[in-house]
């Protein structure tokens, strides 16, 4: 009995260390994750995006910053 619950306890640490991006290839191991398991990954998928979307758009502020005074200080030198 204590066997089979190290077992079971193995296997959820296991399971929880799987690729977390899957595609064509790895398509039956997605089926196989439970409900929850599939709303946690696209959750934490969903975070990622966000955080990559957030980090690119404060990269193109800084940018135009750079441009925009750029251009401020050409017009000053040409006045």
């Amino acid at each position: 009995m204590r066997n089979s619950l190290k077992l079971n306890r193995k296997k959820k640490v296991f399971k929880a260390k799987e690729l977390m991006i899957f595609n064509k290839k790895n398509l039956d191991n997605w089926m196989n994750l439970t409900k929850k398991e599939r709303y946690n990954l696209s959750k934490k998928e969903s975070f990622n995006y966000l955080d990559k979307r957030k980090l690119l758009l404060e990269e193109i502020r800084k940018e135009y910053k750079k441009i925009s005074r750029g251009n401020c200080e050409k017009n000053i030198k040409e006045k």
